[in-house]
């Protein structure tokens, strides 16, 4: 009868103690398993189609193959990106959400769009930064980017410039356009590249401003033109477009500049699950298919990770929002948030 209920005890003191771990570890195939133990979400900012989509859902291809997983991309548009940023913050910090987003986040304080920006997250990988270009349909009255900043400084309500929202890449390259040459132009806002080409193409937007690799088929095919490359020089590709730098040199105190995508966690995921998914994406980063990617689609390759990726943001952060600031388009200082103004030595 002792030795009975001596087996008893133990059986259960066992059991007990399985149960205890189950809860402590949220199931059995988190405690027996290691990350990734399932499916991850990949949640867009941007709609698809666009660049900040293809370059995610390409790097989300060769990142789950190296995680030995999937990733299943979602869009999540809104905000100039701030719904998804926002939304993943509100998920566990487990490795299981990523935040697929471009360079528009770091602007987000001084924007007034949200309070979460990149501070809030962990870098897994920058895939690559794109050049921007000043376009108009092909057969718009202005063949060249002096006739446009004429009339526009003539008439500047007379312009439609279509764009990505505030914080968006033509927001963005608007009020640099104000603050070096004094230009402005009646903006309207559109969800994404593809639907702001899309306006132009139909005559309900005059010009904007996008990627090069949005724009190159449209190129291609005739139907858009561009007047300039917002970059210190011409795009091989493009021998006979202007860099912005060489008609009007004050741009050149900003480049090397441009749009940039990458894969963000929330930073209070652990800190092992940071260091998978980094690793991970950066051996997809590397594979011979995702670097042909880049190239094809004309995207300069970054692959910075950690501290390094920290450092690249908080520059371009500075060089930014001090741009929409002196242009009167931020509604809060810099200085405000720890920016400082860089001098002109260090944007080179």
């Amino acid at each position: 009868m002792n030795r009975r209920k001596k087996l008893t005890t133990g059986i259960l003191l066992a059991v007990s103690t399985v149960v205890a771990a189950v809860e402590l570890y949220g199931g059995l195939h988190f405690y027996t398993r290691p990350y990734p133990a399932g499916n991850i979400s990949g949640y867009v900012a941007w709609g698809a189609g666009g660049p900040t989509d293809v370059v995610s859902r390409a790097l989300s291809v060769y990142g789950a193959r190296e995680l030995g997983t999937s990733i299943i991309i979602q869009n999540k548009t809104g905000a100039s990106g701030s719904v998804a940023t926002e939304f993943v913050k509100r998920q566990p910090a487990d490795g299981y959400s990523l935040l697929f987003n471009s360079e528009n986040p770091p602007l987000y304080k001084v924007m007034g769009l949200s309070g979460i920006d990149y501070d809030d997250y962990y870098p897994v990988i920058l895939a690559g930064q794109q050049t921007a270009v000043l376009v108009t349909a092909a057969d718009a009255a202005y063949t060249t980017v002096e006739a446009l900043f004429a009339e526009a400084l003539e008439n500047p309500d007379s312009i439609h410039l279509a764009t990505t929202g505030a914080g968006g890449l033509t927001s963005n390259v608007a009020a640099m356009m104000e603050a070096v040459s004094g230009v402005s132009f009646n903006q309207v806002p559109f969800d994404g590249d593809a639907a702001v080409i899309t306006a132009l193409l139909g005559g309900h937007a005059d010009v904007t401003v996008i990627n090069y690799s949005s724009a190159v088929d449209f190129v291609k095919d005739g139907s858009i033109r561009i007047l300039a490359v917002f970059s210190g020089q011409r795009l091989e590709s493009e021998p006979d477009v202007p860099a912005i730098s060489e008609i009007y040199p004050d741009y050149g105190r900003y480049f090397p500049w441009g749009t940039f995508v990458g894969v963000f966690v929330d930073d209070d995921t652990p800190g092992d699950v940071k260091a998978t998914l980094s690793e991970a994406f950066r051996r997809g980063w590397e594979s011979q298919g995702f670097q042909t990617f880049l190239e094809e689609n004309h995207i300069t390759p970054l692959g910075f990770t950690g501290e390094e990726a920290r450092a690249y943001i908080r520059k371009w952060q500075q060089v930014t929002t001090w741009i929409l600031y002196d242009s009167g388009q931020a509604l809060y200082s810099p200085a405000n948030f720890g920016l400082e103004r860089l001098g002109e030595e260090e944007t080179q």
